[in-house]
C-alpha cells in the first residue's frame, strides 16, 4: 500500500435527492479525507472503466441502483475480480435488495412487520392503509398505501407490503465498522429530512447495535433508520448498508469531524487487510 491510498470516491452530485444535497455533503467529506488520502471523484456510471487505477473504491452518495442496475451489475462483477470496495460487497441488508426485512420479520426481530406473499396478510397487524412497496425500490420509489380491500390484487411476488405504522418520530444511528457515531431524529412525520441532534439512550443504542451485528460487514458506514411508535417502541424501517446519505450538515462541526476521523482509520484498516 503506498504511503498515501488512492481512492475512486463514487458519488452522483447532481442526483436530485428530496431534502439532501449529496454534491455539499460528499464535496465537504472528500476536502477533509484529502489530508490522508489522494481522492477523485466520480460518477457511478465511470466507476468500472476507472476502477483499476485505484487502491480502493468508495461508494458514497451514488443513488438508488436502480436508475443503473445493468451497469451496477456490471461493477459487482469487476469488483469481485478483486477490487476493493468500501463497503464491501458483502452486506445482507439494503445492499442485497430488501428480502432482509423479511427475513428478519421472520425472526422476529423488532421490524416493522413486512410480507411478500398474499397468503401471509393475515400475519400482519391491522391497519388502516398498508404500504406496499417494489422490492427493487429505493428512496421511496413506487410506494404507495392502499387499503386492506385492494392488498389481494397487487402485484405479487414484485412487492413487499407492510402496516402503515402511526409513530411519532423517524430516528437514525450511524455507524462506522461497528462504533456508533451520532444519531439524528425528525421530529415532525411529514418532514423525513428535517433533521435534529438526538441523544440515544442505552436501549436505542442496544436496538440498533443489534441490527449492525445482524449485518456482515467488517468495514464501511451502516445507517440504522427506526420509527418510534405510539407505544414507544423502536421498530427498523431500513438498515441502510450501501450508500446511506449522512446527513452530516445536521451534526455539530465537532462530530463531523469525529466522523472523519473515524472515516479515515476505518479506511486505512481497510486497505490493511489482505485481499481474499
Amino acid at each position: 500500500m503506498p504511503a498515501r491510498p488512492r481512492l475512486l470516491y463514487v458519488t452522483d452530485l447532481s442526483y436530485p435527492a428530496r431534502g439532501r444535497r449529496y454534491c455539499d455533503e460528499d464535496i465537504a467529506l472528500t476536502s477533509r479525507l484529502r489530508a490522508d488520502f489522494d481522492i477523485a471523484l466520480c460518477h457511478p456510471l465511470e466507476a468500472v472503466a476507472l476502477m483499476d487505477g485505484f487502491d480502493a473504491v468508495v461508494v458514497r452518495n451514488s443513488g438508488p441502483v436502480l436508475h443503473y442496475q445493468r451497469e451496477y451489475d456490471d461493477f459487482r462483477a469487476r469488483a469481485a475480480r478483486g477490487t476493493r470496495v468500501y463497503n464491501p460487497l458483502t452486506g445482507r441488508a439494503d445492499m442485497a435488495g430488501k428480502q432482509y426485512l423479511l427475513d428478519l420479520t421472520g425472526a422476529g426481530h423488532p421490524v416493522i412487520p413486512t410480507v411478500d406473499r398474499v397468503e401471509d396478510l393475515l400475519r400482519l397487524p391491522a391497519s388502516d392503509l398498508y404500504a406496499v412497496k417494489p422490492k427493487a425500490g429505493a428512496d421511496s420509489i413506487g410506494l404507495e398505501f392502499v387499503p386492506w380491500d385492494r392488498l389481494p390484487d397487487l402485484a405479487w411476488g414484485d412487492v413487499l407490503v407492510q402496516p402503515r405504522i402511526n409513530f411519532r418520530y423517524e430516528v437514525s444511528f450511524y455507524y462506522v465498522d461497528d462504533a456508533f457515531q451520532y444519531a439524528l431524529h425528525a421530529p415532525d412525520p411529514e418532514r423525513r429530512w428535517v433533521l435534529e441532534p438526538y441523544e440515544p439512550t442505552e436501549a436505542d443504542l442496544s436496538f440498533a447495535r443489534g441490527f449492525i451485528d445482524w449485518n456482515t460487514l467488517d468495514h464501511g458506514i451502516q445507517r440504522v433508520d427506526a420509527c418510534r411508535t405510539r407505544d414507544g417502541e423502536l421498530l427498523l424501517v431500513e438498515l441502510e448498508d450501501l450508500n446511506p446519505y449522512l446527513s452530516l450538515d445536521r451534526v455539530p462541526e465537532a462530530t463531523r469531524e469525529s466522523f472523519a476521523v473515524a472515516m479515515t482509520a476505518s479506511l486505512q484498516r481497510f486497505l490493511r487487510v489482505r485481499p481474499v
